[in-house]
């Protein structure tokens, strides 16, 4: 037996309610009286409230099945929304009982009125994008579960809408079609901060047939940023030094690594003010103007993250030791402002054995006589 639904939010905007549904839906105009939308306090999402007066708009869809249905409450679930029957009125003026998902158990606190023009501006792709990444853990995964991890999510999510507006220039190498990757199988074996992701897929050949089926698993992470400040005037850098779980875990003699200023790029950021937040946290650096370096993976073949590395310059006027990070997040930072031509001796006897560094220490070797003529800001 189908139900009809009245939706407010953010399945109101149709590549959403396509990803959770799994199918296209017709949808009309509706509106639920008695209520209004408010951005939850901080949050990415809204909340429905009672409000005397209120008029909250939305559209109504019908013919939801009971798969439709367990799709939509998986979804909803993660935001502690439970669904309840409400009358709404539609566009014609009729008036049907629709299932309407209101805030259930410890909702966020309310914020500014919510529009989903506004939303759509800042969040449409990502949301979209993590929506993608939730309803692929439908069946695997317990709803709470998935929304405890959401933040994470979406991280992972801005990171896949990047991907997708990205240039991908194929001059040398292949050129992919949508059905050049067929996967037969997906598992998520680990989920916390990050994730392991396992597939079973075939790929196309360099002779154009499909491979066999081959077992590839990834440690996901969103996007990052790498930032090397440079004071053009001192022909100085800063560097920041921290303790690195990877080096340890290899079993690295001095875990201790020298590193460009660094960290993920949060949901609703350019990679530009996730360089510049990360310099304040990091060092207490306010960076001047920025130069685009290199985007990439550091290690393609088993992890998703992507860098987005800059040289920025800025006023290092003293050569004092500063240390940063966030305690909240078991960060202890120390930075280091040194000469350029240490930082070059400290790459030449691997004191340095940070990849990104090492690669924005070679461009900034090249583009330093230029560079030593222009201004800060």
């Amino acid at each position: 037996m189908s139900a009809t639904f009245f939706f407010w939010g953010t399945l109101c905007h149709l590549p959403l309610l396509r990803v959770v549904l799994g199918r296209d839906a017709q949808a009309v105009p509706a509106t639920l009286e008695g209520y209004l939308a408010f951005w939850a306090d901080g949050k990415d999402f809204p909340l429905l409230q009672p409000q005397g007066g209120g008029i909250a708009t939305g559209i109504v869809v019908t013919r939801i099945g009971k798969e439709d249905r367990a799709r939509l409450d998986f979804y909803e679930g993660g935001f502690r929304y439970d669904a309840r029957v409400l009358p709404v009125r539609q566009a014609d003026g009729s008036v049907v009982q629709a299932q309407v998902y209101l805030a259930g158990g410890a909702a966020a606190k309310a914020g500014a009125p919510w529009r989903l023009q506004d939303w759509q501006a800042r969040w449409g792709d990502v949301a979209t994008a993590t929506a993608g990444d939730v309803m692929a853990l439908y069946g695997l995964r317990d709803a709470a579960e998935v929304g405890h991890r959401r933040a994470a999510m979406l991280v992972r999510g801005a990171s896949r809408a990047r991907a997708a507006t990205d240039a991908a220039p194929a001059d040398l190498r292949h050129s992919p079609a949508a059905a050049d990757v067929a996967v037969d199988r997906f598992r998520q074996p680990y989920a916390a901060f990050f994730a392991i992701e396992e597939y079973d897929l075939r790929f196309r050949r360099f002779d154009g047939r499909l491979s066999e089926p081959v077992n590839r698993a990834a440690f996901v992470s969103g996007d990052a940023v790498v930032v090397l400040p440079y004071d053009p005037a001192r022909d100085r850098v800063l560097l920041v030094e921290q303790f690195r779980a990877g080096a340890f875990a290899r079993g690295d003699r001095n875990p201790w690594s020298l590193e460009g200023i660094a960290g993920r790029i949060d949901p609703g950021e350019t990679p530009e003010e996730s360089a510049r937040r990360e310099a304040a946290e990091e060092a207490g650096l306010e960076l001047g103007a920025m130069m685009a370096v290199h985007a990439y993976y550091p290690s393609p073949g088993a992890k998703s993250e992507y860098l987005y590395t800059y040289v920025a310059l800025c006023d290092l006027n003293d050569d004092r030791v500063r240390h940063g990070g966030l305690p909240g997040e078991g960060e202890d930072i120390r930075g280091h402002v040194i000469g350029f031509d240490r930082l070059m001796a400290l790459v030449d006897s691997g004191e340095v054995n940070n990849g990104p560094l090492i690669a924005l220490a070679l461009w900034l070797q090249r583009e330093r006589p230029r560079l030593r003529g222009q201004a800060i800001g």
